[in-house]
């Protein structure tokens, strides 16, 4: 009787709680994901909140300059506006674009460098982008671990099932070494 119910045990049992295992396994790195993905999220949107009085800084100084100004508002607006955290981090990189040509742009303006808000935005958009950069290691680390978990057996033989899909790294965009150019 006990050989009966040691193999039922074995045969049934075992098998469940090791199913149950890798689901709170997924579970729980997915909303390590989640969660490193919101920290994200938040600091692009406090950027992305930086960005309109920058651009009104840069504007009393610089009038002739609305090309460099309408893209960084554009590329604002669709970080804001990015639905996904793919569409997010295209966007962002955009932005992080277009704010180096508008650096590149004030370099030429010797009273809008010394103005003491504009100093003031620059260390907050540059410490934000500090903490982007952070935040942006450990939500890496997290799909690693996610994704490592899904593509390893036996949990690869169940992920799917279980409704988990692997999920995208933040990835830097290799830029170009070229000075950006700024024409007048």
């Amino acid at each position: 009787m006990i050989v009966v119910f040691l193999f039922l045990f074995i045969l049934f049992i075992v098998p469940i709680i090791f199913l149950i295992f890798i689901y709170n396994r997924l579970i729980n790195l997915k909303n390590l994901v989640d969660e490193a993905y919101s920290q994200i999220d938040v600091l692009l949107t406090k950027r992305a909140d930086l960005i309109p009085n920058l651009v009104e800084t840069v504007k009393g100084y610089a009038k002739h300059e609305k090309g460099v100004l309408e893209n960084v508002t554009a590329s604002r607006a669709s970080v804001i506006n990015a639905k996904d955290p793919g569409e997010k981090f295209k966007a962002s990189d955009a932005l992080s674009s277009t704010l180096k040509t508008l650096f590149a742009v004030v370099e030429n303006y010797p009273d809008l460098k010394a103005d003491r808000n504009f100093k003031d935005l620059q260390d907050q958009l540059s410490q934000v982008e500090s903490e982007i950069a952070g935040t942006r290691r450990i939500y890496n680390q997290q799909v690693r671990s996610y994704n490592t978990l899904q593509e390893t057996f036996p949990a690869n033989m169940f992920a799917q099932t279980f409704g988990h899909s692997p999920r995208q790294y933040y990835e830097i965009v290799a830029e170009k070494k070229e000075p950006p150019e700024v024409s007048f």
